[in-house]
């Protein structure tokens, strides 16, 4: 294995290593399995055990928050964001390459202008990657996109033509029938919720204000076949938390409500009260036989959101108080985190609510092929009481694991179909594995359809990459986003304002 290593001039590293003896103790974030890394490096020829699946043919990336080593930033969601990429080819890992997105919120630039106006390319693109209409985009709910190139140089900021005028969710949703990406941006001054639809083609063709009360922090939402279900739940902007990292609370007053809009986005979004709660992240939504919409998805409540959200830098004074064994940022979330199931009935007005399993649980994923519709295999990380990937069977109740051991923390699988598949679950997993030390990581590939099975292969990978949020497998076949050759990465991304230094000579 052969490497080179970009590292930022005039910085320490991460690790206990660097810490001066007697020095106060890092943050949770800073930490172990979370502790970000210090530089940009590219390896190649990377150790493989068992066989790669040769149908496996392009590139893993993820997302995550990655503060400069000199440069804190407060709460783990605000850390600049760093794509971590493994390329796979002919049986082969053929590289592992991490850059940090150059934004202008790297570079040091405020988000709010000198006359108070917000701008949307100042954010950290730290939380998901996705391609759509030949174009590779990191997303942060907080700002624009960025375009990135398949070697992971920066671009710029994405507002499709100047027609996206608000945030982008990190959690679009592409119809797999349609090729449509319907998202959403949020915002803490009117209109507080903007729903957005774009062509397969990637040409923003609609665009509507969905009425709430007040400004919500909606991470995620949910699709089905005619409908775009929205999740209007109480943890909403704070004005006296400004500058001070997420200014976002529990707010018990607020309310918690699921929203039902036709996916034309006429007429009017018809509301369903639930029990108090917050989701992150959506399973997957779908209409049932006798025409009700089946959400899944997993649900924090009060005690469990607040005791993560003070251990991740979140403000919860005056919030219920910590739970005994919850509150520590690991892959999974906090125990309480739980796969859950609301049933709306649009013919009676009435909703059914009630958890799926008892196990905590985070970033769920499913086969693409069958978001909005109905599905039977759900794939989840998990750390209760070790660190596992997860297989749920949202038909018959059952679930399988693969579990990584009590020292390894595992990220969200991301599902990669066989070639002729016949089956929804036929096809692998695909995870980033880090030990809790932060001392190493590897590339999982497990065969979906027996997740309890020893791996298929794992990738070493040359360094511990810190856990982070989501990612995608980008096969060489989807359209080849942004194939911009090194002299179009060079020019658009080289001269970028938010680059930590000139010392990568790319």
């Amino acid at each position: 294995m052969t490497d080179r290593t970009t590292r930022i001039t005039g910085t320490a590293g991460y690790g206990a290593e660097s810490a001066p003896s007697g020095a106060e103790a890092r943050p949770l974030t800073l930490s172990g399995h979370l502790t970000p890394v210090p530089d940009e490096i590219d390896a190649y020829d990377l150790p493989v055990s068992g066989t790669l699946p040769p149908e496996l043919r392009g590139r893993y990336l993820r997302n995550g928050p990655n503060p400069l080593p000199d440069r804190g930033v407060g709460h783990w969601f605000l850390g600049y964001g760093m794509l971590h990429g493994i390329r796979i080819a002919d049986g082969r890992a053929e590289w592992y390459r991490n850059r940090w997105v150059r934004t202008t919120h790297l570079a040091g630039i405020p988000a709010t202008r000198p006359d108070g106006t917000r701008d949307l390319a100042t954010n950290p693109a730290n939380t998901h990657v996705i391609e759509h209409g030949g174009r590779l985009l990191a997303l942060c709910e907080s700002g624009l996109p960025h375009r990135v190139t398949p070697d992971l140089d920066t671009l710029g900021p994405e507002d499709f033509g100047g027609r996206l005028r608000t945030a982008m969710t990190a959690h679009p949703k592409e119809d797999p029938a349609t090729g449509e990406l319907h998202f959403f941006g949020y915002a803490p001054t009117p209109p507080y919720v903007t729903y957005h639809r774009m062509s397969a083609a990637g040409e923003l063709e609609h665009s509507r204000v969905i009425d709430v009360p007040a400004p919500t922090m909606m991470h995620d939402f949910a699709l089905t076949e005619r409908y775009v279900i929205w999740l209007d739940l109480p943890v909403t902007f704070d004005a006296a938390l400004r500058g001070k990292g997420m200014p976002m609370r529990w707010n018990e007053a607020y309310g918690a409500r699921l929203g039902v809009m036709e996916r034309s986005g006429e007429g009017a979004v018809r509301w369903f009260d639930i029990e108090p709660c917050y989701v992150f992240h959506v399973g997957n939504a779908r209409e049932d036989a006798a025409g009700r919409i089946v959400l899944d998805a997993v649900r924090y409540d009060r005690a469990t959101f607040t005791s993560l959200w003070a251990a991740i830098g979140g403000e919860s004074a005056g919030q219920a108080p910590p739970v005994s064994g919850t509150g520590l940022p690991t892959v999974s979330g906090t125990a309480g985190s739980v796969l859950y199931r609301w049933t709306l009935d649009p013919a009676t007005g009435t909703v059914g609510e009630g958890a799926l399993d008892d196990l905590s649980v985070e970033f769920p994923t499913l086969h693409a092929g069958y978001v909005g519709r109905a599905h039977r295999y759900l794939y989840l990380a998990s750390d209760a009481p070790s660190g596992a990937v997860v297989r749920y069977d949202v038909t018959t109740g059952e679930r399988h694991t693969h579990d990584v051991g009590p020292d390894r923390a595992a990220g969200e699988a991301v599902f990669v179909p066989a070639r002729d598949a016949r089956a929804e679950d036929e096809g692998w997993l695909l995870t980033i594995v880090t030990d809790r030390a932060g001392t190493g990581s590897e590339l999982l590939v497990l065969d979906a359809t027996h997740v309890t099975a020893p791996p298929v292969a794992s990738i070493r990978l040359p360094r511990a990459v810190p856990a982070g949020f989501h990612g995608s497998w980008i096969a060489d076949d989807d359209g080849h986003a942004d194939g911009h050759g090194h002299g179009d990465a060079d020019e658009a991304g080289n001269g970028h304002e938010g680059r930590p230094g000139n010392e990568a000579g790319r």
